[in-house]
C-alpha cells in the first residue's frame, strides 16, 4: 500500500532523492566505498559540500549579493543560541508566534535584553501578530516564518533599518519572497530540505563581527566561514541528500514552480476544511500555513472512525500536536498533490455517512 506521509518532520523526501541517497550509501560516485565511510576531505565530498552551498543561494536569489550558506550541526535549536552569541551585544526584538519563537527567546535572554515586539500567545497562538512597532535600538529583529505547531505563516515580514532574522525552518524553498531582506536564515533540513542531522544557515557577511565577546570557535559563524563550512567533520549524509533534495527542486523548475504546487495543496484541504461541517480549522483564516493545516474534529466521537479511515488509506503522521490536539496536515515540498486529495477524499467521506 502507498504511505501518504503528512509527518511534521523528520518528513516526506522525493523518491528520487531517497533512491540516490541509499544508492550511494553502499557505493559513493562508483568508488567502491560507501559516502558515510570516505574521508570528508576528499574531492569527492567537497565538490558535495560545495555544490550544496551554492545551491542554496541560487535558489534563494542570494548569489553575490554578500551572503555565505553553512550546512552546520544542532539542528535549529542551536540557532536559537548562536544567532544571540553572534549578534546580540545588547537589546533584540522577537516575534512570539509559538513554541520554537518562545525557545528561541529562552536562549536569547542569556546574552542580553529581549523585547518581544509582538504575541499571539492571548490566543494560544493561532494567528500572526500585526499592527508592531519595531524599536531602532535593537540589535536584531528575530521571527519565525512559519509554525508547525500552530499552523500559522508569516505573509508579510516587518520593513524595518535592524537587521532581521528569520528562522524558516518549516517552509524554506517553498515560496517565492525576497530573502535578501534577511541578514541571517536558518532551517533545519528536516522539513523541506533533506534528514535529520544539518541546519542551513544563510548569512549576510557584513552583519557580523560586531560582538565585543568571545565566542567559542564552535559556535562563531566566522569561523565556519572562514574554514567553508567544514570546521568540523560535517553530517556528510545529511549534507548529501539536501544537495540532492536542492537538485531536484531546481530541476523542477525552483521556488516558483513549488509554490504553485504547494498553493494548490492548501486551497484543496483548506476549502474541504471550511466546507466540511465535521471539520473546524485552528489558525486564523489570514495567517494559515500552507505547509502545515491544522484542524479539529467538531465532535470528538467521530475520531475513532476518522482514524481508522486514514490509516486504512495509509495516510502516515497527520495527529496534532499536544499543545493544540486534533489533526495536522504538514504538506511539506516533497508530499503530492494526490497524496493530499486522498486525505480530502477520505474527510469528505465523513461527511456523507453523517
Amino acid at each position: 500500500m502507498k504511505k501518504h506521509n503528512f509527518s511534521a518532520g523528520p518528513s516526506i523526501l522525493p523518491q528520487e532523492v531517497l533512491l540516490k541517497s541509499s544508492e550511494a550509501i553502499m557505493d559513493f560516485n562508483g568508488s567502491g566505498l560507501s559516502l558515510i565511510e570516505i574521508s570528508h576531505r576528499s574531492k569527492d565530498f567537497v565538490e558535495v559540500i560545495e555544490k550544496a552551498r551554492s545551491l542554496a543561494l541560487e535558489l534563494l536569489g542570494l548569489e553575490g549579493k554578500g551572503y555565505t550558506a553553512l550546512f552546520l550541526q544542532g539542528g535549529a535549536s542551536m540557532q536559537f543560541l548562536m544567532t544571540a552569541y553572534n549578534l546580540l551585544e545588547k537589546k533584540a526584538g522577537y516575534l512570539n508566534t509559538g513554541t520554537w519563537s518562545e525557545k528561541a527567546i529562552k536562549e536569547a535572554k542569556m546574552f542580553g535584553e529581549i523585547v518581544e515586539v509582538g504575541s499571539s500567545k492571548d490566543e494560544n497562538f493561532n494567528y500572526i501578530p500585526k499592527g508592531y512597532s519595531v524599536p531602532e535600538d535593537l540589535d536584531y529583529l528575530h521571527v519565525t516564518s512559519n509554525n508547525t505547531i500552530f499552523g500559522t505563516q508569516m505573509k508579510k515580514f516587518p520593513t524595518t533599518n535592524v537587521p532581521l532574522i528569520c528562522d524558516m525552518s518549516s517552509d524554506i524553498f517553498s515560496r517565492q519572497m525576497d530573502f535578501s531582506q534577511f541578514d541571517l536564515i536558518y532551517a533545519g533540513a528536516q522539513k523541506n530540505m533533506g534528514p535529520a542531522g544539518t541546519t542551513l544557515v544563510v548569512v549576510k557577511d557584513d552583519v557580523l563581527g560586531k560582538v565585543s565577546r568571545k565566542i567559542p570557535s564552535m559556535l562563531d559563524y566566522q569561523v565556519h566561514i572562514s574554514k567553508d563550512s567544514m570546521f568540523n567533520t560535517p553530517p556528510v549524509f545529511a549534507v548529501y541528500t539536501s544537495m540532492l533534495t536542492l537538485e531536484w527542486l531546481k530541476n523542477l523548475g525552483g521556488i516558483a514552480a513549488i509554490e504553485e504546487i504547494n498553493e494548490k495543496k492548501a486551497r484543496l484541504i483548506y476549502s474541504e476544511i471550511d466546507l466540511n461541517p465535521v471539520f473546524k480549522g485552528f489558525a486564523k483564516t489570514e495567517d494559515r500555513s500552507i505547509m502545515n493545516a491544522t484542524f479539529n474534529l467538531a465532535n470528538d466521537k467521530l475520531k475513532d472512525t476518522f482514524d481508522a479511515q486514514c490509516k486504512e488509506a495509509g495516510i502516515n503522521g497527520i495527529n496534532g500536536h499536544r499543545s493544540v490536539g486534533g489533526y495536522r496536515a504538514s504538506m511539506y515540498n516533497a508530499l503530492s498533490l494526490e497524496s493530499v486529495g486522498v486525505l480530502v477524499d477520505i474527510m469528505s467521506e465523513m461527511e456523507r455517512k453523517g
